[in-house]
């Protein structure tokens, strides 16, 4: 019977970003801001050795081989955020009424949507910026999981259930997510 010797992957970051590993937090800094994610796995190793992370497993069986990949895929999201951020880009479509978008403090505020009188409103999270710009709404953050979540909620936000969205197209759109175009 052969003994397995684990699996091992490095990560290198880009030039001008410090990595910090502290009590299971991964924290990246970098000229776009600072991203964090915990990373608790029990069978997963994470260190940072001069300007690489590096992330081990015990054994080389196909769970933990999958565990660390998708590990390494959220660390490598998180390099790019520090550095580049995550974009997402929304359109405003409004055909009869004419709908008004704008940032008030930590809110997004929607007003007219389809004739309505009361404002919807969005508490948008913590670590992203959004921008109205005309028509196209940018949601922009260092961490993918936010920037993300932040455009999913502005989209929920003039979702209308009971109506077919091929008819009644009034809403704001994904057009743009995280610098890949939505299939149209």
């Amino acid at each position: 019977m052969t003994e397995s010797k684990g699996l091992e992957t490095r990560i290198t970051l880009r030039q001008g970003q410090k990595a910090s590993f502290e009590q299971g937090t991964l924290r990246i800094t970098g000229k776009n801001g600072e991203a964090s994610r915990e990373i608790s796995h029990p069978m997963i190793q994470v260190g940072v050795e001069g300007n690489e992370i590096v992330m081990r497993v015990p054994r080389d069986t196909k769970n933990q081989k999958r565990m660390l990949n998708t590990h390494d895929a959220h660390v490598r999201n998180l390099v790019r955020g520090a550095d580049e951020g995550h974009v997402y880009k929304l359109k405003i479509c409004a055909s009869h009424f004419p709908m008004t978008v704008q940032v008030a403090g930590s809110q997004l505020v929607i007003k007219n949507f389809l004739g309505e009188k009361f404002p919807r409103t969005l508490a948008l999270k913590e670590g992203a910026t959004v921008k109205v710009d005309g028509q196209i709404i940018t949601v922009e953050s260092a961490n993918k999981e936010t920037a993300g979540t932040v455009a999913s909620d502005i989209e929920k936000l003039t979702r209308r259930p009971g109506f077919d969205p091929r008819v009644f197209q009034d809403g704001i759109y994904m057009i743009l997510k995280d610098g890949k175009g939505v299939a149209e």
